[in-house]
């Protein structure tokens, strides 16, 4: 359906007009970035919900249904970061095209990207299903909950097609500017999964009672659901020609998404495993070890609430400079990026201010034995001094994959973890004996580097020729 666009928004019904600006390449700078940043930042409190209800609902359970699920949570976003990836490539591609009036181009990325995410869901899958034992034994469960994590991981397998359609299509909402699809959609989601928790572990009203199965059936079946809602919204509007020809693979498109997703990916994991070796580190520290160990769990937890409006500006700074870069207006998008950067690190410095002032009582929400509080609380007060660093690495880091410079901001971050926190780290712990003070002052120093090379990266504007021929 044709209408008009005004004030840089979306036309109902049609994602872009051809040789009409895309939905956020016009109109008040300000009032663009409100637009697109707070269904994002809903949308990342509503997961964080669902995975403290998860964790909580199986500590009610058994100590050991919670150390399984905790534990099968990171392989399973292991899995989760190949479809992360796609959807990095699927938003820079897709935002590209609509911000250049090219609906048609951005089918066909989007049509290529769910393709691409099937495919890769269903080697997963089958994968997860016939070596769960293999993949829990070698993962290094005890035994005494290695039952209760292949049950977790069989049923998890099942989601993961969903699961990798959910990531992508949200995905491509975002990257087209109906950021509130999205929304609805993990509304939903989130809801459901809660509900089904509870419901489904412990068998109110009419629902059998399925222990600590109940939790993994319950984000299999809200994964399912959601999927289902996206691919309505598509049926319904004029993203239904995404079905057409929906089984007709396109190699150099394909091949474009991965070419653009690869470093994101490969980031999510350089992060992850040097996230583990801050740990090894911690756990050299003999007698500190245990109580350095639960206080950087407990205080990566607390600082999480600091990272959900950070996380949801890097997913806005992402679609908006992919879709003025599409629209040829470069500066817009430099613009854009740089006072969403300004914007995280105001709204992330008051928050870490409160932190600061109030660390005692943060940490007594996750803890009562007092040397862990301490530790707890100076660990918060530290790492508080890092949130406007992390702002501009996060949002800006964003804004470099939503341009399709992916590979610059992958190797900010393997540097300043691999080259400047881990070595800093050992050498202030171990080698000086600074104890858990030296892992701490480390990950600051580390961050702030990371977001000053990424304002450097961002500020050379190497982003803006980057072309996806």
């Amino acid at each position: 359906m044709a209408g008009d666009v005004s004030a840089g928004r979306p036309v109902k019904g049609s994602p872009v007009v051809p040789g009409v600006p895309g939905p956020f390449t016009a109109g008040d700078l300000w009032g663009t970035i409100w637009r697109i940043s707070w269904p994002m930042l809903i949308i990342m409190i509503l997961n964080f919900l669902v995975g403290f209800t998860d964790i909580f609902v199986a500590g009610l359970i058994d100590s050991k249904v919670q150390a399984a699920i905790g534990f099968i949570s990171q392989l399973y976003f292991l899995l989760i970061i190949v479809g992360n990836a796609i959807s990095v490539g699927t938003v820079a591609l897709v935002s590209r095209s609509i911000g250049a009036g090219d609906f048609e181009q951005a089918l066909d990325n989007a049509r290529q990207s769910l393709i691409f995410s099937l495919a890769v869901a269903a080697v997963l899958t089958a994968g997860g299903l016939a070596f769960h034992q293999w993949i829990v034994l070698y993962a290094g469960f005890p035994d005494d909950i290695r039952r209760i994590a292949e049950t977790f991981l069989i049923l998890y397998a099942f989601a993961l097609g969903p699961n990798y359609v959910l990531i992508v299509s949200n995905g491509i909402f975002r990257a087209s500017g109906e950021v509130k699809k999205p929304l609805v959609t993990m509304v939903i989601f989130s809801v459901l999964n809660i509900i089904g928790d509870f419901v489904l572990v412990f068998g109110i009203g009419p629902f059998p009672k399925m222990g600590y199965p109940g939790i993994a059936l319950s984000t299999a079946i809200s994964v399912a659901v959601a999927m289902a809602v996206n691919l309505g919204f598509f049926f319904f509007s004029d993203w239904r020609k995404l079905f057409v020809g929906l089984f007709k693979p396109v190699r150099r498109t394909i091949e474009r998404i991965a070419k653009i997703g690869w470093p994101a990916g490969l980031l999510q994991v350089a992060w992850s495993a040097g996230s583990i070796v801050l740990y090894n580190i911690l756990s050299r520290l003999g007698e500190q070890s245990i109580v350095a160990i639960a206080s950087i769990t407990n205080g990566l937890r607390l600082e999480a609430i600091i990272f959900l409006p950070a996380f949801a500006m890097n997913m806005a700074a992402s679609v908006l400079v992919g879709q003025n870069l599409g629209a040829g207006n470069p500066e817009r998008a430099a613009q854009i990026g740089w006072k969403i950067a300004q914007i995280a690190a105001i709204i992330l410095s008051a928050m870490a201010c409160v932190i600061f002032i109030r660390a005692e009582s943060f940490a007594s929400l996750l803890t009562r034995d007092p040397a862990v509080l301490a530790e707890t609380a100076r660990y918060l007060r530290v790492n508080m001094f890092s949130e406007p660093f992390m702002a501009y690495s996060l949002v800006l880091s964003g804004a470099l994959q939503g341009a399709g410079d992916t590979r610059g901001s992958m190797w900010v971050i393997i540097i300043c973890m691999w080259m400047i926190r881990l070595p800093l780290a050992f050498f202030l712990a171990v080698i000086l004996g600074l104890g858990a003070m030296g892992v701490w002052t480390a990950m600051v120093t580390s961050m702030a580097f990371q977001g000053l090379l990424m304002a450097y990266r961002f500020r050379s504007g190497r982003w803006k020729g980057i072309r996806f021929a």
